[in-house]
């Protein structure tokens, strides 16, 4: 290993620095390191968080981000990664249950509408609308002709939201198979994380493929040039989740923003995984 710079001695000698050493048996020095170096960054990240969330509310603007992906990838840990320091007053995560009975004899998009953000207000979607895309007709949970319709009026749906003052922000997480079966594993060995294993998640594996399938159509058909898709490669969860913020700061038009901040602690990490 490279003789430690004056930093990282400086990290590795914190309170988060003893910690890292404590957490795992096997932990070792360069792990040890990346882990803070992600933490330092990402807390940057965070500041600057701070600052498109006040901006978003002194404005009056109205943010949507939505987090898709397949079960496992990561959407949860990284919305608590972006909002672990914001007001709470002025963000919502959205994660809706099953839709009731009433909600099924609805237009599908309603449900989804009475969660759109108020002035001044960002909401996270933790899976959206776009269940109907690929998780309802890989699990039988819709209709042929239901998707038929969900996909021929989608992008309609996000133009008329973005036109009435909506931005709209869409990631999808990405990870591979042998990925997904690990941290299936993780969750179903935990005794805090076992119960977010569910029966969707039991077929995910043995319905690769078919995700496949439908995620490469919503990509096709959804990718569009007002509200384009940013695939998020999330095998390495703390690289994905830096990735995330990068984009979310980079596209609202936040002032004051430090461009030369963001772009610095970005590229700091694209380094360190060189």
């Amino acid at each position: 290993m490279e003789k430690l710079t004056a930093k990282e001695l400086k990290r590795l000698n914190s309170k988060a620095g003893l910690r890292q050493f404590l957490s795992e048996e096997d932990i070792t020095l360069p792990k040890i390191l990346r882990n803070l170096n992600y933490e330092a960054r990402l807390k940057l990240l965070q500041a600057e968080l701070i600052h498109l969330q006040h901006w978003v509310y002194k404005n009056q603007k109205k943010i949507v981000i939505v987090f898709e992906g397949r079960d496992a990838a990561g959407k949860g840990g990284a919305i608590r990664r972006i909002t672990e320091h914001l007001n709470p007053r002025q963000f919502k995560v959205v994660a809706l249950p099953k839709p009731t009975r009433e909600e099924k004899g609805q237009w599908y998009f309603q449900r989804y509408i009475n969660q759109l953000p108020r002035k001044g207000q960002i909401v996270f979607f933790d899976r959206s609308w776009y269940n109907r895309a690929v998780v309802e007709p890989v699990n039988g949970f819709c209709t042929k002709r239901e998707y038929n319709i969900f996909m021929n009026q989608v992008n309609d749906f996000e133009r008329m939201i973005i036109e009435s003052g909506i931005t709209l922000i869409k990631f999808y997480f990405s990870i591979t198979k042998d990925e997904q079966e690990k941290r299936f594993e993780e969750i179903i060995s935990s005794p805090i994380k076992k119960w977010k294993y569910s029966e969707v998640d039991q077929r995910a594996l043995s319905l690769w493929d078919d995700y496949t399938d439908y995620k490469t159509k919503m990509f096709e058909l959804t990718n569009t040039k007002i509200a384009p898709w940013r695939i998020i490669q999330a095998n390495r969860k703390s690289k994905a989740r830096i990735e995330v913020i990068k984009i979310i700061l980079k596209t609202i038009p936040y002032i004051p923003k430090d461009e030369v901040g963001i772009d610095y602690i970005v590229q700091k990490e694209e380094d360190s995984d060189k």
